[in-house]
Parts: structure tokens; sequence; C-alpha cells
């Protein structure tokens, strides 16, 4: 990523650009708000790291201007005041994430770098394909070696989210998100129940099994052992 830090504590700042670069991103610097706008316009950036307390030109009123302006690069604000109308004003000035001071790296870390991914557009593919298995997400039809195979609308949502993610573990944590968007007791059997249905559909009467339990880890869709 490609970071800009405003931060008018130089101590604060260069530790930020210090630490990013350490973890693999890329920081430039800027002390006031003005200077801050000036180098957030030029769209460079992955995400801005903007204080809100800033000489010249304060935070919000800069992401105001810069939201105005058109940029759209997402904004972590950093502040010192974390009542809940502040962080309400934070966002709606247009910043898309608030955090309070004193705060740990790593989090901050974890933000930054979870504001860079929303920023990404998904892409729409079209087709997921694992061996003969096929899924068309246009047509909502799924086949495999050119046979149809006839799944209720929770199955298909879950083989979807699992030929997205060919050849990687799935967690049960990421289905309970993805798949059902938390809407049950993550102590009940339900997933392991539409994995076996599906399992059933995909993989009975043909010589390889594609769909693979991770023991203690997950599920995984692939050509090939788990």
């Amino acid at each position: 990523m490609h970071v800009l830090v405003v931060e008018d504590d130089r101590e604060t700042a260069h530790f930020l650009q210090k630490a990013l670069k350490e973890s693999g991103h890329a920081a430039d610097l800027a002390e006031d708000g003005e200077t801050g706008q000036s180098l957030a316009e030029q769209g460079v950036y992955d995400v801005l790291i903007v204080d809100r307390m800033l000489p010249r030109l304060d935070g919000l009123s800069m992401i105001r201007e810069l939201r105005g302006k058109g940029v759209r690069t997402p904004v972590l604000i950093l502040s010192a005041l974390g009542e809940v109308d502040d962080r309400v004003k934070g966002l709606r000035a247009g910043g898309d994430d608030y955090l309070t001071k004193p705060y740990a790296y790593s989090e901050l870390l974890a933000r930054v770098e979870a504001l860079a991914r929303r920023a990404v557009p998904e892409e729409q593919e079209t087709r997921y394909v694992v061996d003969g298995l096929v899924l068309d997400r246009l047509s909502h039809r799924v086949t495999r070696d050119g046979e149809p195979i006839q799944l209720q609308p929770r199955e298909y949502r879950l083989l979807e989210y699992l030929m997205k993610h060919a050849g990687q573990v799935v967690t049960r944590t990421m289905l309970l998100e993805h798949v059902w968007d938390y809407h049950f007791d993550p102590q009940t059997n339900v997933i392991d129940v539409h994995v076996s249905r599906l399992r059933a559909k995909i993989d009975k009467n043909f010589d390889k099994p594609l769909l693979h339990t991770v023991r203690g880890a997950g599920y995984t869709i692939r050509d090939g052992p788990a």
C-alpha cells in the first residue's frame, strides 16, 4: 500500500512512517491539513491516515474538502476525542473509520489494510471452474462434467463461496459471515449439514472428490487431496 499520514506530531508521524515501512508499505507525511489535502488530491494513495486536530486546516475540514472534490480514497481518522458524537461527526465528514488515541499499532495496521481491501473493486467473475465442476453466476447453473446439479439457494451460496476461494481453506467463521451472515447460533451443526448435502450432490457418482474437510481448520474445494 501507499499511505499518506497527515499528522502534526512529528514523533508520532515518523513512528507511523517507520512502522508502516516495516510492515511492507510506503508512507508519505504531511504536517498540516492544507498540505495533506494537496497531496491527497493527487490520487496516488491507497489509504489516508488523518489526525483530527491539525494546523492550517483541521482534519474533518480537510476530509470534507476532499470528498467535495470527488476524492474517494479511504480515510482513517485518528483522534483523542472518543465520544460517540465525536466519532459520528468524523464519519459524517467523510471518514471511513475512526480510531481513538491511544491505540495499538497492530489495530491501526489492521484497520488500514481492511480499508485498502474494501476500496479495491472485487473481480466480478461470471464463472468458477474447478476440474469439471462449473458454476455459472449469470444463469445460476451448476454442472459437473456437463451433468446439471440441482442446488438449494443456501447450497448454491455455499458452493459459490467455496469455489471463489478454490484451493484455500475456508473456515467456519468465514462461512458464518459470508454465507449465513451470522443469522443462526454458531454452536449448531448447520454448516456441517449443508456441507454434507453439498458434497453428496457434487461428488457422488464421480471418481474424484473435490470438496474436502480440513480437520480442525475448515473446508476446501480443490482438484486433488486436501
